[in-house]
C-alpha cells in the first residue's frame, strides 16, 4: 500500500512569503525517513521531531514504510522549524489517519517538541503582512504566540493551536458537534497608533542646549539626520535617545512593517505596537550586523530601525567598512543583501542620529564656563580621527550640530527644559504643512520637486548662490541645505523660503572644527 498527500506551507524570505508545498509519499520498501528539497540543517532535522512528536502524541508514526517528504519548489531555500507541522500532517494525510482533503484550504507553519507541543516560529507577522500585499487570504495554522502577531495584519484568517493533537482532532472530528479546546481562531483586539508620549523619555530631564534642541526639532519636522559633535558628558546621548519621542504617530502600515522586521529577527513585543524604535548598536558592530545579511539574509540595525531612529553613537569608532555601507540606504531608504544562494530586500527609512567627539581625547576646542579646556592630541591625530568620516557620508548628513559643555552653575540652576510634548506639536504642525503641499515629508523630496516646492524667494536664492560658491558645496549639499531651510520656513509658518531660513540652515552643515 503507498499514500501521498501534499500541505500547503510559507517560507520567509525577507519580507516575502513564498508558497512552499510539503509533498509526502509513503511507500513499501527498507523503512527510511527521506527529506528533499534545498532543506537548511534545521529542517532536516525535522526528522527526529516529528518522528518523536506523533510517537508521543499517541499517533501512528508508519515506522515501516519508506518516508519521502519533498519541500517544492526545489530551488528555493528552506530554513527554522516552520516544517515540523505540515510534515507531521503530511505524514498523517498519507497514511489515512487523517483526510487530505480537509487540509487544503489551510496553511500550516509550526515548530514540534518532541512531546508535540507546538512553539513559535519567526516571522509570523512579516509572512501574514506578506500575504495581505499579495492579496491571498488563505487560512492560517500556527502556534499560539504566532497566531498572536499575524492576527494584527488586517483581515488576517488566523488559527492558534498549542498542541499537534488540537490541529489533528479539529480535521477528524466534528468541530460543531465537539469543539477542540486547544484550538481558536485569533482576532486582534483593534489596536491604536496613537502612542502615549509618556512612553519615550522626555526631554523635560535636558537642561540648557537650547541650540541643540532647536536643531532636533528641525529634525523631526523634516526627517533629517543629524551628527552631534561636543565633549564627553556634555549631553549628545541624552539629546539622541529622546529623538524618537518628537517624530509624528506611525499609520497603521509603517506600524505593521516595522512589527514585520522585528518578527522576522524574533523581538516583536506586542507592548511597543506603533512605537518608533530606536536602535543604539554598540560602535564595534560590523558592516553585516549594521545593514544585515548572513545566511539565510537576516535584517540589520538599519532594517530594525525602519520608520524610527537609528542612534551611532562613538561614530568614528564604527569599522569603517560599516559606515560606508550606510550611504546608499540614506539615500534609497532600503537595504538590498545579496549573497550566492539567494537575495532578499529590506526597507530601511530611518533617520540617523549620530554622535562623535571632536578628537580623540574630546576636548578639542571645549570650553567650560570661561575656561579654555586643554585639549592633548597633535594636529596629527585631530585630521586622522576625523577623515575615519568620508566626506560623501558626511555630504548625506543634513544637520551639523554643536553640542557644547555646560558650566556646572548653568547646569544645576537651570530650569527643566521644554517637554517632549509641546516639542512634538511644532514638529507634527510642520510636517502637515509638507504633506499638505507636497504629499511627503520636506528630507524625500528629489530633482524637481525641490524647484517646485522650496519656494525660495529672490534674496533668498542670491544669498545661497554665493554661499555655496564660496564654502565650495557639492550639489548634495546645496541640495540638502535647500530641504532644510523649507523645513525651517515650515516651523515658521512661512509659505516661502526667506534669507533668514536658509540662514540658520546654513548654520548646520559647518566643517568639523580642525586643529589649530
Amino acid at each position: 500500500m503507498t499514500g501521498f498527500a501534499m500541505v500547503q506551507s510559507r517560507a520567509v524570505l525577507g519580507l516575502d512569503a513564498p508558497s512552499v508545498t510539503v509533498e509526502v509519499h509513503l511507500a513499501n520498501g527498507l523503512p527510511s525517513f527521506t527529506l528533499v528539497g534545498l532543506a537548511e540543517t534545521e529542517v532536516k532535522e525535522a526528522r527526529e521531531r516529528v518522528r518523536s512528536a506523533l510517537q508521543n502524541s499517541g499517533l501512528d508514526f508508519p515506522s515501516n514504510k519508506r518516508i519521502t517528504v519533498n519541500l517544492a519548489p526545489a530551488d528555493l531555500p528552506k530554513d527554522s522549524g516552520r516544517f515540523d507541522l505540515p510534515i507531521a500532517l503530511g505524514i498523517l494525510a498519507a497514511s489515512g489517519q487523517i483526510e487530505a482533503s480537509k487540509l487544503e484550504s489551510f496553511e500550516f507553519a509550526g515548530e514540534l517538541s518532541l512531546g508535540g507541543e507546538l512553539r513559535p516560529v519567526r516571522g509570523a507577522l512579516a509572512m501574514s503582512l506578506a500575504l495581505r500585499k499579495m492579496a491571498i487570504c488563505p487560512k492560517l495554522v500556527l502556534p499560539e504566540a504566532s497566531a498572536a502577531e499575524a492576527a494584527l495584519v488586517p483581515d488576517a484568517v488566523v488559527f492558534r493551536a498549542r498542541h499537534l493533537l488540537d490541529v489533528v482532532a479539529q480535521f477528524v472530528r466534528d468541530p460543531a458537534i465537539e469543539p477542540v479546546e486547544g484550538w481558536s481562531q485569533a482576532h486582534a483586539e483593534p489596536i491604536s497608533t496613537e502612542v502615549n508620549v509618556s512612553k519615550y523619555l522626555d526631554f523635560l530631564d535636558v537642561k540648557g542646549q537650547a541650540g541643540a534642541k532647536r536643531a532636533l526639532e528641525i529634525a523631526a519636522a523634516g526627517g533629517h539626520s543629524a551628527l552631534l559633535v561636543g565633549p564627553p558628558g556634555s549631553g549628545k546621548s541624552m539629546l539622541a535617545q529622546r529623538f524618537a519621542g518628537l517624530l509624528p504617530p506611525m499609520s497603521t502600515d509603517e506600524a505593521l512593517e516595522s512589527a514585520a522586521i522585528a518578527s522576522l529577527a524574533g523581538r516583536f513585543l506586542l507592548e511597543s505596537w506603533a512605537q518608533r524604535p530606536t536602535r543604539s548598536p554598540h560602535h564595534s558592530a560590523s558592516a553585516v550586523a549594521l545593514v544585515g545579511g548572513g545566511s539565510p539574509p537576516r535584517p540589520g540595525e538599519i532594517s530594525l530601525a525602519h520608520n524610527g531612529v537609528l542612534f551611532l553613537d562613538e561614530l568614528p569608532e564604527l569599522p569603517r567598512a560599516a559606515l560606508e555601507a550606510l550611504r546608499e540606504p540614506l539615500e534609497t531608504g532600503q537595504i538590498t543583501i545579496s549573497r550566492a544562494a539567494r537575495r532578499a530586500d529590506f526597507p530601511a527609512r530611518f533617520q540617523l542620529m549620530a554622535a562623535m567627539n571632536p578628537c580623540p581625547c574630546g576636548y578639542l576646542g571645549a570650553v567650560i564656563g570661561s575656561t579654555p579646556r586643554s585639549c592633548r592630541c597633535s594636529p596629527d591625530q585631530v585630521s586622522r580621527y576625523q577623515g575615519k568620516l568620508s566626506g560623501p557620508l558626511l555630504d548625506r548628513i543634513d544637520l551639523h550640530i554643536d553640542v557644547p559643555t555646560l558650566p556646572a552653575a548653568e547646569l544645576i540652576n537651570a530650569p527643566a527644559g521644554e517637554s517632549t510634548k509641546s516639542i512634538r506639536d511644532r514638529c507634527i504642525a510642520a510636517r502637515n504643512r509638507s504633506l499638505t503641499r507636497q504629499k511627503k515629508p520636506n528630507h524625500a523630496l528629489q530633482g524637481v520637486e525641490i524647484d517646485n516646492h522650496v519656494l525660495l524667494d529672490d534674496g533668498a536664492t542670491k544669498f545661497l548662490n554665493i554661499a555655496a560658491a564660496r564654502l565650495g558645496w557639492s550639489a548634495r549639499a546645496t541640495h540638502r541645505t535647500l530641504k532644510v531651510a523649507r523645513t525651517i520656513a515650515d516651523l515658521a509658518g512661512s509659505e516661502f523660503t526667506q534669507v533668514t531660513h536658509v540662514a540658520e540652515a546654513m548654520q548646520y552643515r559647518r566643517a568639523l572644527r580642525s586643529a589649530i
